[in-house]
């Protein structure tokens, strides 16, 4: 990275200073809490929908691309308000409750967001799943294990087609199913009639017996360790993430705050997890932005749209994943335009799911001081599926990393565990309990009642605990060689990835009691296609290619490292895609590196074979 001292100024990022306290115990565990209090927030999302519908009712709240015009589609707070209250009678007069749920098949969508928050109003949890169970599964097991978890009485596809075959594979006779398209099927309800259901007082009736208690979700965790596990997110959770957030507001650090701009928020996270649905739509509820649907997805196929959308939002702020924004930053690179639409009224950038690296911290730095002359904060927030957000970055960092430091009301544990930092969570955001599973809850929580997330974290100085903390990958990922030696998978791996960028896109790292460490890597589609144009067609010469590149790429890359710890000595190119249904892959492209290696063992056995196997790389 580049040195801070000869780099201009961050633009301020409206947030107070770190500022904690930590307490060690025996054994070397650290307590560490915020001494920032938390914040105001909302009685429960469904109120706070209902109260910004009264403060600024004609103020867009959604926006998203009419798939048939390509015109941007919009929805008020006011209408979104009317909305939810209509759906909300209907699931009432459908059945559905607190113990009958509503479940979401299909992706991000205006509806599908009046779906959720209806459900939420009139005590239902709403279920949103992960779209590929639906539609790029054979055998549904999972849709059908999140079905069976859960019980719903009400299922929503906005459109039913791409869905049908799920739904048939589901046994729920009992249930009563909607759709914007209905295609025909006279069993199918539509959404639209739905809509305009006359609410009653039992709506309003419904939404103040809510209390911190009343389940307002079942998010299901992702799959990457066996069948997705329902998370039961109670309004309390969702509340006390943004109180967590308010507490550290300070918007008189940054002189260019108006207050009384509405925030643009581009996003096409998925609502079927956290970052996507509690923190982004959530947040942006909660501070009465316009939240931008984004089409778009970090793929050489779709990311085209995500571009197209940011010259027509020029978001306030953008959070993704770092693939996303390796490819804007390419993008933005060699298109003016584009770069001045991006950091037209940016304040900060967030990335999650990932490290960032260092090269792709420095790149899009030289982007936001050619756009604005200034650095941008570039922020990350730290948590899972049953604790929602737990920590975050809230000031101006120089490097990257970093998980940031607890939300105000939140307090981590760190448990010595090997020669990492184990850590542990408890604050009102953390859930009571996975539905329905006692035995898996007596796993995941300590004898002090502290969430156990499998992750490891390291100090930035542990004499100064306020320089916050840094993510030092999964506790069960980690292996040692069979020299003793400790290999970090969570770190070795981002860094040999972005190391081999463009040609591959993930990476398993492997070589638990073998003298040498070696990978198995996916290409990249995006750079799989340019070296095909680059060698006239030829599929063949393009993957030989790409095999003395990435070479090259491992050669330098270890070179620039010290010991056997971080040198990779053996690399295989997959030609077979991970798979969902296998849970190799999720829909939030976290990959499964003890999974992978037990499915495809031939090729883990491959690459330490002596000579090594076909299509081996050694270094």
């Amino acid at each position: 990275m580049a040195d801070a001292t000869e780099q201009p100024p961050f633009r301020p990022l409206p947030q107070k200073a770190p500022d904690v306290e930590m307490r060690t115990a025996p054994g070397g565990i650290h307590y560490i809490a915020a001494r920032h209090a938390p914040g105001p927030r909302p009685r429960t999302i469904p109120h706070c929908l209902d109260e910004r519908a009264a403060e600024h009712p004609d103020r867009p709240f959604l926006k998203e691309r009419d798939p048939e015009t390509d015109e941007w589609v919009t929805v008020t707070y006011g209408e979104a308000a009317r909305i939810t209250d209509a759906l909300g009678q209907a699931f009432i007069d459908m059945g559905a409750g607190p113990d009958a749920p509503v479940m979401i098949l299909s992706g991000n969508s205006i509806r599908s967001a009046m779906v959720i928050l209806a459900a939420q109003k009139i005590g239902a949890p709403a279920a949103p799943i992960s779209v590929p169970y639906s539609t790029m599964s054979t055998d549904f097991e999972k849709l059908k294990h999140c079905y069976n978890a859960v019980s719903p009485k009400v299922i929503f596809a906005e459109t039913l087609e791409p869905f049908k075959k799920a739904i048939e594979a589901l046994d729920c006779d009992d249930c009563t199913v909607f759709s914007a398209d209905t295609g025909g099927d006279n069993t199918v309800l539509s959404y639209d009639t739905l809509a305009a259901t006359e609410p009653t007082a039992a709506v309003r009736e419904a939404r103040d017996r809510l209390t911190d208690e009343s389940i307002g979700k079942y998010l299901f965790t992702s799959g990457s360790t066996g069948m997705p596990k329902p998370v039961p997110t109670t309004q309390g959770a969702m509340c006390s993430m943004i109180a967590g957030q308010e507490g550290l507001r300070d918007s008189g650090r940054d002189p260019d705050h108006d207050p009384d701009a509405v925030e643009n928020l581009l996003d096409w996270l998925p609502w079927n997890h956290i970052s996507g649905s509690n923190v982004n739509f959530n947040g942006a509820l909660w501070n009465g932005s316009t939240f931008w649907i984004d089409g778009g997805k970090p793929t050489p196929a779709l990311f085209h749209e995500t571009i197209r959308n940011v010259r027509d939002c020029s978001p306030s702020v953008f959070g993704t994943a770092p693939i996303a924004l390796a490819m804007l930053a390419e993008a933005m690179e060699a298109d003016d335009d584009l770069l001045m639409a991006f950091f037209r009224n940016m304040r900060s950038i967030g990335y999650g799911g990932a490290t960032l690296s260092d090269d792709l911290y420095d790149r899009l730095q030289a982007l936001a001081i050619k756009a604005t002359g200034r650095r941008i904060p570039i922020v990350t927030m730290y948590g899972a599926t049953e604790t929602q957000g737990i920590t975050v970055v809230h000031w101006e960092a120089e490097r990257v990393g970093l998980i940031g430091l607890p939300l105000p009301g939140s307090t981590l544990k760190l448990v010595p565990n090997g020669d990492k930092l184990e850590v542990r969570v408890k604050g009102p955001s953390v859930m009571p309990g996975y539905h329905n599973n006692p035995e898996k809850n007596a796993e995941v929580f300590d004898e002090e009642g502290f969430y156990c997330l499998g992750d490891a974290v390291k100090f930035v100085d542990e004499n100064d605990p306020n320089k916050g903390l840094i993510f030092d990958g999964r506790v069960g990922e980690d292996f040692k060689l069979s020299s003793g030696t400790w290999v970090s998978v969570g770190t070795l791996r981002p860094d040999y990835v972005a190391a081999c960028s463009p040609l591959i896109f993930d990476a398993v790292i492997c070589g638990q009691d073998k003298d040498m460490i070696g990978a198995l890597v996916w290409p990249s589609p995006a750079g799989m296609e340019q070296l095909v144009k680059e060698n006239g067609g030829d599929m063949m010469t393009a993957f030989r290619v790409l095999t003395e590149k990435l070479a090259e790429k491992t050669a330098a890359f270890n070179a620039g490292e010290p010991g056997s710890s971080r040198r990779i000595r053996r690399v295989m190119v997959m030609t077979e895609p991970p798979s969902v249904d296998a849970g190799e892959i999720t829909d939030k492209g976290y990959v499964n590196q003890r999974l992978v290696q037990s499915r495809r063992a031939d090729l883990v056995a491959a690459l330490f074979s002596d000579p090594p196997g076909q299509g081996v790389l050694s270094l």
